[in-house]
């Protein structure tokens, strides 16, 4: 997993040069609107908002930013209406990628997501094609200079379900998706604050990727990123240290 874990590390740094573009923020209120909207704006009744709003607040999202975006999908304020849409395929090199959408316009992100598959080689599939290989988790990660034993031992404590430690030393705390909020709100209390913390889609089986296959790969998944109703991307892409290095993606 050392080399999944360093690419995972690598799409959270893409996530704050997004953030210095607004297009991460603009994603995480979007997640904590429609999360409002369809549970309701009470983080304790509502645990797809308590993700929302704690990975909102992780990315130095301002506090009266996350609540006026609560307040907009619970309809205390006006707000558009968006749509969810999760699409699948296969990417360059047969490696699994799902895409997931907010929209207020499908036939256009449908035509742009297609575009992307086409043009990079993949094919687009139907519901269900690829997202059997990937599990739902809750994601902590740290970097190399938080003690692993303490760290350990207070992922124990939370009740997470396992530590992830890669090969440069980065380390990520995995939990069952209910758990998330209350292993997160323990670790935070123990002193230990993430550099990133979400609910994502991990893949049970990965494929390894060469140079110039990950290359191609990271294009793609650039392209799928810059759409503007692109919330999130995953893959099955394992690319080692040694090619990402090659790549200057360090």
């Amino acid at each position: 997993m050392a080399g999944h874990s360093k690419w995972a590390n690598i799409q959270h740094k893409k996530g704050k040069t997004d953030a210095k573009r607004g297009k991460l923020f603009t994603r995480l209120i979007r997640e904590v609107t429609v999360a409002a909207r369809l549970g309701g704006a009470d983080v304790k009744a509502n645990p797809r908002l308590r993700a929302a709003v704690d990975t909102a607040l992780s990315a130095n999202m301002a506090k009266d930013t996350v609540e006026r975006a609560a307040a907009r999908g619970a309809g205390d304020l006006a707000s558009d209406s968006y749509e969810e849409i999760r699409y699948e395929g296969y990417g360059p090199h047969a490696v699994a990628v799902v895409v997931d959408c907010m929209t207020d316009n499908r036939n256009r992100i449908v035509a742009e997501v297609r575009h992307a598959f086409s043009k990079c080689g993949g094919n687009l599939g139907t519901e269900g094609s690829v997202s059997y290989l990937f599990q739902k988790v809750g994601s902590l990660s740290f970097g190399p200079d938080i003690d692993q034993d303490s760290l350990m031992e207070a992922a124990i404590e939370a009740g997470a379900n396992d530590l992830l430690v890669g090969d440069d030393g980065s380390q990520e705390i995995l939990t069952k998706p209910e758990d998330f909020h209350d292993v997160a709100s323990h670790i935070l209390a123990a002193g230990y604050v993430p550099e990133n913390q979400e609910v994502t889609l991990r893949a049970e089986t990965t494929v390894e990727l060469e140079l110039e296959q990950a290359e191609k790969m990271i294009h793609f998944i650039d392209m799928l990123e810059e759409l503007d109703d692109v919330q999130k991307v995953y893959s099955n892409a394992e690319i080692s240290n040694q090619v990402l290095d090659a790549l200057g993606a360090s």
